[in-house]
């Protein structure tokens, strides 16, 4: 269920103004009961398509537009009702109330002619040049409200009684020729933004241009509609008037709702549900609320049906086909079944999405809510590759630690039992136990520095800056260890210990074997909140990226899970510099 946040409260309070003044303002002007519905249900769509547009997308300007444009309609009808329905006893701040509600009229047909066409569907601008466009079109608006506001004579030609606020003398004059010059702009600017509307159409292909071919019709019947519904009104031809009245009224509305029900302007689809045929209004989930829903289930998956139901989400969000999530060593999951060639492909950390067709098109905003996803997938991609190198790893280290006992202790343990059993058969001489007892002393010494291999005691037991010290005093090189002065009295966790330890292990053990180094140095350090170990020698030193580090690449996964890192500084000639560290806190 989606909570109540602060936009879709707002969203849901400016569509009840409007629905509200719109039902009060028809009732209070008096019309025939049919009229009245017959209004309502005309203009009600447009608050209800704003609501619906910034209920689910509070961060498109398209859906706030549609929610201003109505509110103007509402409370213009709301004070157009109420200058029908004043008497001579209303006090004149009630009638100044009434002037300025009525006078919002002009504000909603100045943003239903211009704004509204202009930055369908997307709630963008066509383009750059359209912005002196839209500054040109907000002042000659602004210009015919204030003349609207001001005109003298009876209150926008509805009411008994002149307007309170009416100007007379050369300043009416010139109040009318602003609201003539204001309106005439407005006029011409819808009519440019016609015949943009009508060019876009042709220039688009698929939804896009179903879409515009829509909003450019319902435009063109509203801007014929309107100099008509005027003639017809000045003319006294009340049924004539409201004849024309009707479809200027109703024309854009109609246009965006076909837009987006019909041709999936929001991804909004209609189906039935069951045999009751309830309307069922099923749209695109935002990236957070794909988030929120996956979020649970991502925490319990394992790495390999954790891609699959990213795979899942994306393609139930989209409402595509299918859907693959690709690994960069080439690890692929899909969801649904693949047919032809991808519609959309975009990167997404370690790998990329994929995404199949889907009936109508993927439009902009698809495109723009995969992109937005690829960010947290990407997280998710980096996640799982992670844990399966730590698997690996983990797996590697199993197989290393039986081979060990394989070839090492376990042969010595058969050869000494072999031993005590040829001893006990022919009694056994001095000599013969001396040997016996020289040869558990071995497998006793290769047990321990297989423990050490895996956990060393005296690191348990004496902390890392004392393990460090033990383990290079063991070197057949020279070596020098060197510690700060608090990781030598104070203990870590032991993972941390542990991934710190054993990573200077393995370069230590890198150097015996390949550097050649004439002396090694290691230092403990701890500053900044982390504990780090460097390991440089003066060995002939390589190329880093031509040289492939296996070992130490299961070590910077390693400390990569508990938040650290690890570099490794190396040229030909120049030695190497491992270095690794992890955060710690007091």
């Amino acid at each position: 269920m989606l909570s109540p946040t602060p936009t879709r409260v707002l969203a849901a309070s400016m569509a009840a103004v409007a629905i509200l003044g719109i039902v009060a303002g028809t009732v209070l002007e008096g019309s025939p009961p049919l009229s009245q519905l017959m209004f309502i249900v005309l203009v009600s769509p447009l608050p209800a398509l704003g609501w619906l547009v910034a209920h689910r997308r509070p961060d498109n300007l398209y859906g706030w537009l549609l929610l201003a444009t109505a509110d103007c309609l509402g409370l213009g009808s709301l004070g157009a009702g109420l200058l029908v329905f004043a008497d001579a006893g209303w006090p004149t701040p009630m009638l100044v109330l009434a002037v300025l509600l009525s006078s919002l009229f002009t504000l909603f047909y100045g943003l239903s002619w211009v704004f509204i066409p202009l930055f369908f569907p997307d709630g963008r601008l066509p383009s750059r040049r359209w912005r002196v466009g839209v500054w040109i079109a907000g002042v000659a608006i602004a210009v015919q409200w204030l003349g609207m506001l001001l005109f003298s004579g009876e209150a926008q030609a509805v009411s008994w009684f002149s307007n309170p606020l009416g100007v007379t003398g050369p300043a009416g004059l010139v109040v009318a020729t602003l609201n003539g010059l204001g309106q005439l702009t407005v006029f011409g600017t819808a009519l440019a933004v016609l015949g943009s509307l009508v060019v876009r159409t042709r220039r688009a292909s698929g939804p896009e241009r179903r879409r515009l071919g829509w909003m450019a019709a319902g435009l063109a019947v509203t801007l014929v509609g309107f100099p008509l519904a005027m003639f017809f009104l000045f003319a006294e031809s009340m049924a004539a008037a409201w004849i024309s009245f009707t479809p200027m009224l109703s024309a854009l509305p109609a246009a965006i709702g076909v837009a987006v029900f019909r041709h999936n302007m929001l991804d909004i689809r209609v189906g039935v549900r069951g045999s009751r045929f309830f309307l069922v209004f099923d749209l695109r989930p935002t990236v957070d609320e794909l988030l929120s829903e996956l979020a649970p289930g991502l925490e319990e998956a394992e790495p390999g049906e954790l891609l699959g139901r990213l795979a899942e989400a994306v393609r139930t969000g989209l409402d595509v086909r299918w859907a693959a999530v690709t690994l960069a060593d080439g690890t692929r999951v899909v969801a649904g079944e693949e047919e032809g060639e991808p519609e959309l492909t975009v990167p997404a950390g370690q790998g990329h999405i994929a995404c199949g067709p889907r009936d109508g098109g993927l439009t902009r905003d698809d495109r723009r809510l995969l992109r937005a996803l690829a960010v947290p997938v990407g997280l998710a991609i980096q996640s799982t590759g992670l844990a399966a190198r730590l698997v690996n790893a983990q797996e590697a280290e199993r197989r290393r630690i039986e081979r060990n006992i394989h070839d090492g202790v376990q042969q010595e343990v058969v050869a000494l039992i072999a031993g005590l059993e040829l001893a006990r058969a022919t009694g056994g001489d001095a000599e013969t136990l001396t040997l016996l007892r020289d040869q558990a002393r071995q497998t006793l010494d290769d047990l321990r520095e297989l423990a050490a291999g895996i956990h060393p005691s005296v690191l348990s037991q004496g902390g890392l800056a004392e393990a460090l010290e033990e383990r290079c005093s063991r070197l057949p090189v020279p070596s020098t260890v060197r510690v700060d002065p608090e990781p030598r009295v104070r203990r870590f966790p032991d993972e941390v210990e542990g991934a710190l330890y054993f990573t200077v292990s393995e370069a230590l053990a890198n150097t015996l074997k390949h550097a050649r180094a004439s002396t090694v140095d290691v230092r403990l350090t701890l500053s900044g909140g982390r504990l780090g170990v460097t390991v440089a020698d003066d060995g002939k030193g390589f190329d880093p990226g031509t040289v492939t580090r296996r070992g130490l690449v299961a070590l910077a996964d390693r400390l990569a899970a508990l938040g650290g890192g690890l570099d490794v500084a190396s040229a030909k000639g120049e030695g190497t510099r491992v270095r690794a560290w992890v955060p710690v806190h007091d």
